[in-house]
């Protein structure tokens, strides 16, 4: 999917949004600026929580965002540097709340759980690609 704008990416996440059932984990990879923290405002905006809260948790490493049914719990690991760190803020306790985890810079863990590859590619000066792939590795199509 390309996308245009930060309306459009947030489009995009809400859309996702709909798909997304307790425990699933989005492992957001992509450079900085490349519209992971917008994807996860539409996300949010899609699972009912207030997307005006939605922001980068890089200095703090982890947001909690409360929907209708669902959490989000918003993770930037830019700061970590190995699965340890990640399991020192919680990691398995956000796991067993029901929640979904969405979490930004993830490629800068080795190992991973199973959950969405959401890839975050800049194509231009405001335009970005953005492929999603479930857990079983199958690439999905958003309808926005």
């Amino acid at each position: 999917m390309i996308s245009n704008s930060p309306e459009e990416t947030e489009a995009i996440g809400k859309g996702l949004a709909r798909q997304l059932r307790a425990g699933d984990i989005l492992w957001l990879n992509g450079d900085l600026g490349s519209g992971k923290t917008a994807f996860t405002r539409g996300l949010a905006r899609g699972m009912g929580c207030n997307p005006e809260l939605v922001s980068s948790p890089t200095f703090s490493l982890v947001h909690e965002y409360p929907g209708k049914e669902l959490w989000i719990f918003h993770f930037d690991l830019y700061r970590l540097s190995c699965i340890e760190e990640l399991l020192d803020i919680g990691w398995d306790e956000y796991l067993q709340r029901s929640g979904i985890c969405a979490v930004e810079w993830s490629q800068r863990l080795d190992e991973r759980s199973k959950g969405y590859d959401i890839i975050f590619t800049s194509t231009g000066k405001a335009s970005r690609q953005i492929k999603i792939y479930n857990p079983e590795g199958n690439e999905v199509i958003v309808c926005s």
